[in-house]
């Protein structure tokens, strides 16, 4: 066992460890070397990456194992590589960036059609192959017939007919609708020179999609053949977290599961990724497609399952647009508006009105036959475009519906399960149109076969804890957790709980109430010498605000469907602006705002999301699996999924600002709720308690009207003011 620094530090890359770094490298050594996962919570400044990745590396270097580091955030992506091609500098190691093929496929083509062009563009190789191994054994033939020998011409013959049929068969797969030529030059080409390319520094999907197009090779493909044995590999969530992916991931890795030691970043996301890969969905436009493939289908059994899919399609009409009350189908819009269709004390309404509409020889039986005739759809679809019958690679309209039907009738009143409708406005034709959808409540279902599978995991995040919560919602089993705390000087950073109003839903539209928040942030945006981050509950309370305060200078508006970048680049130009957005929107975590990109930040209110029935779903069902004997299933249920979830949204927000040593700033929550007070005055209400114990002895309570004076003395004390400070 590595005890100092002559074991894992060689994967260190600078010259010291901090000394909390090195305290936090040694947990995660042992840790791993048990076999135990770890939750590791540090704030900005505590090099929770290489005090994770260094310790893995090493540990998978004595065990011949591969480490897999994630994430969902790009700007992390882009610092795991810097980290890994640092690491490389002074240890060597082969790592690789991978990426979906969706981003890296030279011919755009969907994935169904990726398989069967790779499929075939191997066979044709295999001829190939097998033609220059019977050219070769013609002319032997050939020599000794020459020689005076009967029998070798007689073999001669036999092996000239397989030839010609090889070479019609070569004809046949060398059609280009059935061959991608830059994958089969990756079979045919000598490709050592990509890899001695490729493992020589930290390459990134970008670097390797330039170099395999300049080449004409398939740069996806010589991807997924490089990942075999390596030490590390940097990938999105998704190739761990989609069950499916994540079978196809690990046999390219040449690893088996417990091979695996997987470190996730900002692993709070964890909980959300994890139900979002865990849906399940069925359009009535897939349903129509299906419907019109049977159509056509000569098969016995396409009617039955004919039978069986227009009902539920029906079924769907039926529920939403019985939903539609006055002018409700005209407001319909191009996003999803979830239609309820769950119940409490029986099936759902969308089952109902499918079982209420069914007449036929019994609709189990049926939905089976519908999947097993799927099957064989897609299996000559796939034939099909292998010999050239098919331009493209045809997917089975059938398969999906039938399948999606088979397990929404078994699971969507099972625990944990929540079944909704959905309707949208398709913006090409505009109409209106369904879709139905499982909806996974509790993350563990998809993610403890996960954590039980792999070696030892490390989830690490500036805002993991409460660790007992994230230990349940993922189903982790006796993890070790660590927490560190801002590593950056004290004296450097403010954190203001204001008394103002407390921003409920229903004091958002109170004129005083708007007053008196749009007043304290002029206030704030007067007595920050530099810029200043607003996040507000929603998109729609951003406007507000934006509108409604008046300042000097250059004031941002963040909106659904903007780019983030541009106007997180446009924001930092300048040194006097304010930038208004939403806690839920993508600005709140992930993004830097360094020095005086951002010297303030306000959240404004606590700004718990909007309590539609799909997250009264997961607040039940958290409610059902996380209560005990000292927490009834409704505090469970908003403990676990609002009140600790806008916490932590909150934590990050707080954290875009003081992100070196030597930078500084201050830190705002602008509701009487973050106070101390509010834990005696208004109990239930008061969200203070929720922070870990170190920030809450950070908070300082101040009034409204006294925090210009309180902002004023701080950054006099930083000397940021340019010129004269501004008058109280």
């Amino acid at each position: 066992m590595a005890t100092t620094d002559d074991g894992y530090l060689r994967f260190f890359p600078y010259d010291q460890p901090y000394d909390h770094q090195r305290e936090a490298m040694s947990t995660i050594y042992d840790a791993l070397d048990e076999g135990q996962d770890v939750l590791f919570e540090g704030a900005c400044g505590t090099g929770k990456t290489l005090a994770s990745l260094v310790p893995a590396l090493e540990h998978a270097r004595e065990t011949g194992k591969t480490v897999v580091i994630t994430t969902n955030v790009h700007q992390q992506m882009r610092q795991f590589v810097e980290d890994a091609r640092a690491i490389t500098q002074k240890e060597r190691l082969r790592a690789v960036v991978f990426r979906g093929k969706g981003s890296m496929c030279h011919i755009d083509v969907d994935y169904e059609e990726c398989q069967a062009l790779r499929d075939t563009t191997r066979e044709l190789v295999d001829v190939e192959e097998d033609i220059a191994e019977l050219e070769r054994r013609e002319g032997e033939l050939l020599e000794e017939g020459q020689a005076g020998s009967s029998e070798a011409m007689d073999a001669r013959n036999a092996v000239v007919d397989e030839l010609r049929n090889l070479q019609d068969q070569q004809a046949e797969l060398r059609e280009e609708r059935s061959v991608c030529d830059h994958y089969y030059r990756n079979l045919t080409e000598n490709t050592e020179e990509f890899y001695a390319w490729l493992y020589d520094d930290v390459r990134t999907p970008d670097d390797v999609y330039e170099y395999a197009e300049e080449q004409g090779l398939c740069g996806y493909e010589l991807l997924k053949e490089g990942m075999d044995g390596v030490d590390l590999v940097v990938c999105n969530y998704h190739h761990l977290l989609d069950p499916t992916i994540r079978e196809q991931f690990f046999r390219w890795l040449g690893r088996d599961p417990e091979d695996v030691v997987a470190v996730f970043d900002e692993a709070h996301n964890v909980e959300s990724a994890a139900r979002d890969h865990a849906r399940r969905t069925l359009t009535e436009n897939t349903l129509d497609q299906a419907l019109d493939e049977l159509a056509g289908s000569e098969d016995s059994r396409a009617p039955n399952a004919a039978n069986v899919l227009e009902t539920f399609r029906d079924a769907l009409v039926e529920t939403y647009e019985d939903s539609f009350g006055f002018g409700g189908r005209e407001a319909v819009d191009d996003h999803w508006e979830d239609v309820t269709v769950a119940n409490d004390d029986r099936k759902d309404d969308l089952t109902l009105s499918f079982l209420q509409g069914y007449t036929g020889p019994g609709f189990p039986e049926e939905v089976d036959k519908a999947v097993d005739l799927g099957r064989d759809l897609d299996a000559r679809y796939e034939e099909e475009f292998k010999d050239g019958t098919l331009d493209t690679r045809k997917e089975c309209q059938t398969l999906q519906a039938a399948t999606f039907l088979s397990e929404w009738l078994a699971e969507s009143d099972a625990a944990g399960q929540y079944p909704v409708a959905s309707v949208r406005r398709d913006e090409s034709s505009g109409d209106v149109y369904g879709r139905a959808e499982l909806y996974t409540c509790i993350p563990e279902e998809v993610t403890r076969d996960l954590f039980d599978d792999l070696h030892a995991s490390v989830l690490m995040s500036a805002t993991l804890r409460p660790f007992d919560v994230t230990e349940d919602v993922v189903g982790l089993s006796d993890p070790v957790t660590m927490a560190y705390g801002a590593q950056f000087p004290e004296e450097r950073r403010r954190t203001y709980s204001v008394d103002g109003p407390a921003l409920f839903s229903s004091e958002r539209d109170n004129p005083e109430t708007q007053r008196t928040i749009a007043r304290t942030l002029e206030d704030i945006i007067r007595f920050t010498p530099g810029n200043t981050l607003v996040f507000c509950p929603s998109y729609s309370e951003a406007e507000r605000y934006h509108d409604m305060v008046a300042v000097s200078g250059t004031r941002y508006l963040d909106e659904p469907g903007t780019q983030a970048r541009d106007l997180r680049e446009a924001f930092t130009t300048g040194d006097d602006g304010v930038l208004f957005t939403s806690l839920w929107g993508t600005l709140g975590e992930g993004v830097s705002y360094d020095g005086d990109d951002a010297r303030t930040v306000v959240v404004v209110g606590v700004p718990y999301p909007h309590l539609d029935d799909r997250m009264e779903a997961v607040q039940d069902a958290y409610g059902s699996a996380f209560a005990d004997d000292d927490t009834d299933a409704e505090d469970a249920g908003w403990r676990y999924a609002v009140e600790i979830p806008t916490v932590r949204k909150t934590r990050q927000a707080l954290g875009r600002v003081v992100r070196s040593p030597e930078d500084f700033g201050a830190r705002i929550l602008l509701d009487t709720r973050y106070t101390q007070g509010a834990g005696m005055e208004m109990h239930d209400y008061a969200v203070r308690g929720t922070f870990p114990p170190e920030e809450r002895q950070e908070m300082v309570d101040v009034a409204p009207d006294k925090l210009k004076f309180a902002l004023l003395n701080f950054y006099q004390d930083m000397q940021a003011y340019d010129g004269p400070p501004p008058k109280p």
